[in-house]
C-alpha cells in the first residue's frame, strides 16, 4: 500500500457557532491539518482544550474517537487490547477459542487507524501518563500502521486521522514527540473575545449585565495568591446560575453572588471573602 501522503487542500476550521476560537488557534489546527501533524494544545484548565477536538469533528462532519488518558494508561492500550481473561473464561466452560481475533479489541488509536474514513483522535491528558508514554506512540504515529502480535493482521490507516492532544503541562514531553507536532498554547481569552464567548452561550445576556459579570470575573481572577483562578466554563455556568435564581447583576453592590460556582476550593473562597470585608 502507497504510503499515506499529506493533500494541500483541506477544509479550513473557522470555528463553530459554538466554539468561538481565536485567529491564532484557527491557524494552528489547520497548519497542524495540512501537515498531517498532531496538534499539542496546552493551556491553564477551561480554555476549551477538549472543546477544540469535539467541534472540529463537527465543523469537518468527521467522526470523533476519544482516548482519555490516566495514570495507568499504556501506549498498547491505545492500539489494541487482547481479552486473555475472557478466553481463559471461554475455555474453561466449552466455548470456541480458536478464533483469536474475537478477543481483540482495537484502542482509540486503532480505531482511528482502521476506519475507512478521515476522523479526529482525541488524546486528552497525555502528561497524567507515564513519561515514556509518547515515546511509544512515535512509531505507529508516524507510519500511520501497527500489526497485532496475536493474530498478525496489519492495521493501515486509509486515511490520515487529525490527532488533537492536550496536556495541562504537568509534566515535560519528550522532545523527540514534540517534533513531532504543531505546538499551540491557548491564551486565555481577552475581554473582547470572552464577550463573543458568553454571548454564545447566554445570547439573552444585556450589555449592562455582561459588563459588570465580565468586571467581577476578570477582578476575582486577578486576585493574588488564588490558588485555581476561574475559567470560561465557570464563567458560563456562573452566569446560567444568575438567571436560575432570578439575580439581576446590575443591581448588585457588594459581594458576588453563588461564589462557589467560581472558586472550588475552600482557600480561595475564605481568600476572596477576606478580601471584600477589608
Amino acid at each position: 500500500m502507497a504510503p499515506i501522503t499529506v493533500v494541500e487542500q483541506f477544509d479550513q476550521f473557522t470555528g463553530t457557532a459554538t466554539y468561538i476560537a481565536s485567529d491564532d488557534l484557527k491557524h494552528a489546527v489547520n497548519v497542524a491539518v495540512a501537515l498531517g501533524r498532531p496538534l499539542l494544545l496546552r493551556g491553564e484548565p477551561g480554555t476549551g482544550k477538549t472543546l477544540l477536538a469535539e467541534n472540529l469533528a463537527k465543523a469537518l462532519e468527521l467522526p470523533l474517537i476519544r482516548w482519555h488518558v490516566k495514570s495507568t494508561t499504556k501506549a498498547k492500550d491505545g492500539l489494541y487490547i487482547y481479552d486473555t481473561v475472557k478466553r481463559l473464561y471461554d475455555s474453561r466452560f466449552g466455548g470456541d477459542v480458536n478464533d483469536i481475533a474475537k478477543y481483540i479489541k482495537l484502542g482509540p488509536l486503532g480505531q482511528a487507524l482502521d476506519l475507512p474514513t478521515k476522523s479526529v483522535l482525541l488524546i486528552d491528558e497525555i502528561d497524567k501518563a507515564d513519561i515514556e508514554f509518547p515515546n511509544d506512540l512515535l512509531h505507529e504515529m508516524d507510519a500511520m500502521r501497527f500489526t497485532i502480535d496475536e493474530t498478525g493482521r496489519e492495521v493501515v490507516a486509509k486515511e490520515r486521522p487529525v490527532i488533537i492532544i492536550t496536556s495541562n503541562n504537568e509534566k515535560e514531553l519528550p522532545d523527540a514527540f514534540l517534533r513531532r507536532c504543531v505546538f499551540h498554547y491557548i491564551q486565555f481569552p481577552d475581554r473582547e473575545l470572552m464577550t463573543e464567548i458568553v454571548k454564545v452561550h447566554h445570547p439573552d445576556i444585556t450589555d449592562r449585565v455582561l459588563e459588570n459579570a465580565l468586571e467581577m470575573f476578570f477582578s476575582l481572577r486577578a486576585t493574588p495568591k488564588l490558588r485555581k483562578k476561574p475559567s470560561t466554563s465557570e464563567l458560563i455556568d456562573w452566569i446560567l446560575a444568575l438567571k436560575k435564581a432570578g439575580v439581576d447583576l446590575s443591581k448588585v453592590g457588594h459581594g458576588i453572588p453563588f461564589l462557589g460556582t467560581l472558586l472550588k476550593t475552600e482557600a480561595d473562597v475564605e481568600l476572596v471573602q477576606k478580601r471584600a470585608k477589608a
